[in-house]
């Protein structure tokens, strides 16, 4: 079973709720990788039974790191209409609530559709850039191969201040595993912190609270199989001990997979 399957493993309980448990291929600094855990949080409603349609959004709410061991998640449908399906999931130890979120799936249709926003032009392809060094680097990188354009993490933390936190990398899973929206959902979390990026400084950081995006369909999803998907990030603002950070994930053929926001705690 592929390191990621492993993961986000979730055994289906009698009482309709659902177990996992956390693994050491994703670990963070901290506790695992914010990104498997919100990945472990979209495959209770994918899995549910009651299930209609495909994810178009997720928040996750961060509220305490994961110790390493058994979780709970429950998720429950709290309204079903025609096309959109609404759910709230909650994942606990312990008794305790570790992090909460919010689900949206819906069943797509053909309408009219259009492009407006525009993937990094002029970029290098994958293959004429090395993989990003995993020295140093937690255990869950080592499960993402990346390639960096612009933006990687700073080969020393010197404290040389960058005019911007931009990041642009081709990125997928390591081993090579065919995207679906479950890896979409953890690969979107898969950035550097941008204040890593903006500061060349290490400082302690937690996300607070990740919302995700699917523009993609199953069909595009299958499409893009195990290749490269291109990554774009930036922060808009860095204040009081908190910044975001907008990200795009776009197929190799310029499709807008997803598109995410995130607020990340950190501290001086």
């Amino acid at each position: 079973m592929h390191p990621f399957d492993t993961a986000t493993l979730l055994e289906p309980l009698p009482d309709g709720s659902f177990r996992g448990h956390t693994s050491p291929a994703y670990a963070n600094m901290v506790g695992p990788f914010g990104g498997i855990t919100a990945a472990c949080m979209l495959q209770a409603p994918t899995q549910h039974p009651a299930r209609l349609g495909e994810p178009v959004a997720l928040t996750v709410n961060f509220a305490a790191a994961l110790a390493d061991g058994e979780f709970i998640v429950v998720a429950r449908p709290l309204r079903t209409n025609r096309s959109t399906q609404h759910w709230a999931i909650e994942l606990s130890q312990g008794g305790e609530v570790a992090a909460s979120a919010t689900a949206v799936f819906a069943m797509r249709r053909e309408t009219w559709s259009a492009p407006e926003a525009a993937p990094p032009a002029n970029l290098p392809l994958p293959d004429t850039l090395t993989r990003a060094a995993l020295v140093g680097r937690p255990a869950w990188a080592r499960h993402y191969d990346m390639r960096f354009a612009r933006g990687g993490m700073p080969d020393a933390f010197d404290e040389a201040l960058q005019p911007d936190s931009v990041s642009q990398v081709w990125v997928r899973d390591e081993p090579r595993r065919p995207l679906d929206f479950i890896a979409l959902a953890s690969l979107c979390d898969s950035f550097f912190p941008r204040i890593f990026v903006r500061r060349r400084k290490v400082a302690p950081i937690g996300t607070v609270s990740l919302t995700t995006y699917f523009h993609a369909d199953a069909a595009m999803l299958r499409a893009q199989a195990d290749r490269h998907v291109l990554g774009a990030a930036r922060a808009l603002n860095f204040r009081n001990g908190y910044f975001d950070q907008a990200a795009e994930v776009w197929s190799d053929d310029w499709q807008l997979l997803a598109s995410s926001h995130q607020i990340v705690y950190y501290r001086e």
